[in-house]
């Protein structure tokens, strides 16, 4: 210490994924892969926050109305104009699901009204909206 100031700082240690021994690789890895991606939880979000998510296919705009509703729209058949919605998260074109978590590298998983569940190409890009 000099002249009686601490000058030492710590570091959050950051919440990341430790490998489960109960889970295969396989798995393991596409759970460490959606955290070094990034994205969003949609719980983390304030009502109303608004979400630019591009896929490989097309190009969506997810409002967040809180408890995994949100509005979407963005695609010519299922949602041309916002329709509400409930996010089940996003999965890696299988079964698996990181549940109200929209990433990068993943698929948008949705129930629709109309046309029930609905899983999007795969995730390119996510931005907030102002």
């Amino acid at each position: 210490m000099k002249d009686g100031m601490d000058t030492r700082t710590s570091v959050p240690k950051p919440d990341l994924f430790v490998p489960h021994r109960n889970l295969s690789d396989e798995v393991n890895r596409n759970i460490v892969q959606s955290e070094i991606e990034g994205g969003v939880y949609l719980d983390d979000l304030p009502q109303g926050a608004a979400l630019d998510v591009k896929t490989q296919n097309r190009h969506y705009k997810i409002v967040n109305h809180g408890h995994g509703q949100a509005m979407i729209s963005g695609h010519p058949k299922f949602c041309p104009r916002p329709v509400l919605v409930r996010i089940h998260g996003s999965n890696w074109g299988g079964s698996m699901l990181k549940v109200r978590f929209i990433g990068r590298g993943m698929h948008l998983e949705f129930r629709h009204p109309e046309y029930r569940t609905i899983m999007t190409s795969r995730i390119v890009e996510i931005r907030p909206v102002q």
